[in-house]
Order: structure tokens, then sequence, then C-alpha cells
């Protein structure tokens, strides 16, 4: 019966340091690297951020300036007919 209670003692103590180890890896994790990445991965996302307005800010055309469209052209030999809505109106006197 001793063997038992002692077994039991080994395993509820190493179940124990386990768990211990696990939560101080975890509090560790949190505090040193999570912050890390997440500061790499904010600062990867402002570049890009700043390099689409940088592209967005060349590509803008002044107030007049005529811009002709080749890939609308390839679609000008499609006719589609979309008059609108039928409204039928009624005559009031």
């Amino acid at each position: 019966m001793n063997l038992y209670i002692i077994l039991f003692m080994v395993g509820f103590i190493r179940t124990l340091v386990v768990i211990l180890i696990v939560y101080y890896v975890f509090k560790l994790f949190n505090k040193y690297i999570l912050p890390l990445i997440l500061e790499n991965k904010i600062r990867q996302m402002q570049e890009n951020n700043f390099e689409r307005n940088r592209r967005q800010n060349q590509t803008r055309r002044n107030e007049g300036d005529v811009i002709i469209n080749h890939r609308a052209e390839k679609g000008a030999g499609k006719h589609t007919t979309d008059d609108g809505e039928y409204v039928d109106f009624e005559e009031i006197e």
C-alpha cells in the first residue's frame, strides 16, 4: 500500500512540475516573443500601406487630362441592350 501512495505522489508532483513549466513558458512567450512578432507584423503592414499610398499618389492625374483606356475598346463590339425599367403610366383627369 505504501508503494501506491509513493507512486501517486511522484505522479502528482510530476504533473504539477509540468503544469508550472508550461505556465512559465507561456508567460515568458507572451512577455518577450509575442510583442516582437506583433511589432514586426505592424511595421510590415505600415510599410505596405505607405507603399500603396505612394503608388496611388504617383498615378494621380491632373484635372482635365485625357485618358484613353484601350481595354474598354476591346469590349466595344459587344452591345448590350439595357433600356432600363418599363414604367406604365396612367392618365389622371
